[in-house]
């Protein structure tokens, strides 16, 4: 019986941004909530992830970064990184318990205790330039997670597809270029970040979607752009950038996605994590504001990764 491995840890919950913040710690809850009492629950084994190590962060970030981090993080009150991004006395531990847990799940999943695993974890990370903190997001995760897997187990090639409503503009900055690894993000645009248009190296396919995409207009997306792509490029590990904004409740954004659209795009990618990754595929959370829908989906999509299908074909096609 498949199984998915949770990591996640209660300080995620602790970072808080101010009153009326979109990325609120009911996330986390939310999720969580969402897995325990599933029909499914019993399939998932729910893990206290660690915190990040340095060596692990400075496969993406330069000292200085890391530095200025440590240096900003408040005794009280709030530090603001950017426009969108505050700290407070918790933030960045709660950053590197959740580059902690993208990283936990990549050694769980390559050292084959269990194939899938996903990381309930905020704040969120593709928006994280080497250099700089962005758009909720503090530590570049999927990133660290994809280095971690390439120098300390060998991977030779790791694909990470981002399906949130905004670009992966932080993500992209720290891979660029690196033909070991293949970035796949579909988001609306244009849009926040306003990036991505044009893809900046040829390891980046992105995929701009229009206001008012819908499932099905993803869904064409993934099968003549992304998954051809990624079927050529066989990747041993699979890695995803789960955010849920896209979602036609979310409120921050003008997708039209729904559950079974994120389950689809979920068994297309664990179709292809079975043909040539052992079946192994990580996922963090990203974004997705709207908490029912945020469960939802993510129920759906932790649903979708305990599937297998016979002989690498997809699933959930319907």
């Amino acid at each position: 019986m498949t199984e998915v491995h949770i990591f996640s840890h209660p300080t995620c919950a602790l970072h808080e941004m101010g009153a009326g913040h979109p990325e609120q710690p009911a996330r986390v809850g939310a999720v969580q909530h969402a897995l325990t009492s599933s029909a499914f629950a019993a399939q998932l084994t729910f893990t206290s992830a660690p915190k990040v190590h340095n060596d692990a962060l400075a496969r993406v970030h330069p000292p200085d970064y890391l530095a200025q981090l440590e240096d900003a993080s408040p005794a009280s009150g709030y530090a603001s990184l950017d426009a969108d991004t505050t700290l407070n006395p918790h933030s960045l531990d709660a950053a590197k318990f959740s580059a902690g847990a993208a990283v936990a799940a990549v050694d769980w999943v390559m050292s084959g205790a269990d194939r899938r695993a996903f990381c309930n974890v905020r704040p969120p990370g593709h928006h994280a330039l080497p250099d700089s903190a962005m758009g909720f997001c503090i530590y570049a995760n999927v990133a660290i997670a994809a280095k971690h897997a390439l120098s300390t187990f060998g991977a030779d090639r790791v694909a990470i597809i981002d399906f949130d409503v905004h670009h992966g503009n932080g993500t992209e900055a720290c891979v660029a270029g690196d033909a070991r690894i293949r970035l796949y993000s579909t988001f609306q645009h244009p849009y926040y970040p306003h990036t991505g248009v044009p893809s900046s190296a040829e390891n980046v396919v992105n995929v701009p979607l229009p206001w008012g995409a819908d499932g099905a207009a993803v869904r064409t997306a993934f099968t003549t752009i992304v998954l051809p792509d990624l079927r050529s490029f066989a990747p041993d590990l699979i890695i995803i950038s789960a955010g849920f904004d896209a979602h036609r409740d979310d409120p921050l954004a003008g997708l039209n996605f729904v559950e079974t659209d994120y389950a689809w795009m979920t068994a297309q990618l664990v179709a292809q994590a079975e043909r040539s990754a052992h079946g192994r595929v990580v996922s963090c959370l990203e974004g997705g504001y709207h908490l029912d829908a945020l469960a939802r989906s993510a129920a759906a999509h932790v649903q979708a990764l305990l599937e297998t299908p016979s002989n690498g074909d997809s699933i959930g096609s319907s």
